[in-house]
């Protein structure tokens, strides 16, 4: 077999892997789209293109509920939630990778260890926390509980890229007379900004599909975000589930991540190997 024969049969076989893992991944969110457009029994037709789309689906969703406020809870909850774990990250990450101390690794570890515990372990002693602050039923309430699960990831992230910026940048700025804070802000921080809008992103989707949290720290309609609202749609009877109503709300919300995604694609590219090929 010849070198032009075995490339060729390595390119289709590269593009038949991309093509059943791109049809993997995508079927779902078709099916969802599909299903939005489907009311009452047409929901049990296999037909993937409805030959009588029901638009209503998605009026309702608002109609019937204050899904505009629930979409907005979680843009403010979600918005908060990077920005103080980018604010808070970004310090740890300049400490811990450029200042030599003491317990520096064991540090790192328990950061990286606190994100191992499954929600339901810390929900009992975080839930009295929040009480005991006075953020019951409050967005702020979510917002300072979903650090528990971005914060120790954007650490960790972060520290890594510290890591990998050249030392004579840090020396260059100290020699003209700049303090710690203006070289992280300065200097870090522009060479920063692929692995910022990478674990910025990651931490974004997290805490706009966070549920466990959001369904324990919140008690009324308009402070609830989206998992918890497409999660208590109901029917006109307990054995009625409008599955149209919630693939509807579904794809709404799941819309404004695959923009991000494709508006930050690049960034988000070079954020996760730029790490691996410096370090």
């Amino acid at each position: 077999m010849s070198r032009r024969t075995r490339r060729r049969l390595g390119q289709a076989a590269l593009y038949t892997i991309a093509t059943v893992v791109l049809l993997y991944t995508l079927f779902p969110f078709v099916w969802a789209i599909s299903t939005s457009l489907k009311s009452g029994s047409a929901i049990f037709d296999t037909a993937l293109i409805p030959p009588d789309p029901r638009w209503d689906n998605y009026v309702e969703v608002f109609r019937e509920q204050p899904f505009g406020r629930n979409i907005l809870n979680s843009v403010i909850v979600a918005a908060s939630t990077v920005l103080l774990s980018l604010a808070l990250g970004l310090t740890a990450a300049h400490a811990l990778g450029r200042v030599t101390f003491r317990g520096r690794a064991l540090l790192l570890v328990t950061v990286l260890g606190v994100s191992m515990f499954p929600q339901v372990a810390v929900l009992s002693g975080l839930f009295e926390l929040v009480r005991w602050l006075g953020l019951y039923n409050t967005l702020p309430a979510l917002a300072f509980s979903y650090l528990i699960f971005t914060l120790p990831f954007t650490v960790w992230v972060l520290t890594t890229f510290v890591r990998a910026l050249p030392v004579e940048l840090e020396e260059a700025a100290m020699i003209d007379g700049a303090s710690s804070w203006t070289v992280l802000t300065r200097v870090f921080l522009p060479l920063l900004a692929p692995a910022m809008v990478t674990t910025g992103l990651l931490a974004f989707i997290a805490a706009w599909n966070e549920f466990l949290f959001a369904l324990t720290f919140t008690l009324t309609d308009d402070r609830r975000t989206v998992p918890v609202a497409i999660a208590l749609i109901s029917g006109a009877s307990a054995f009625e589930v409008p599955w149209g109503r919630i693939m509807a709300a579904s794809v709404t919300v799941t819309v404004p991540l695959i923009v991000l995604v494709l508006v930050f694609q690049r960034r988000i590219a070079v954020g996760l190997t730029a790490g691996a090929v410096k370090g």
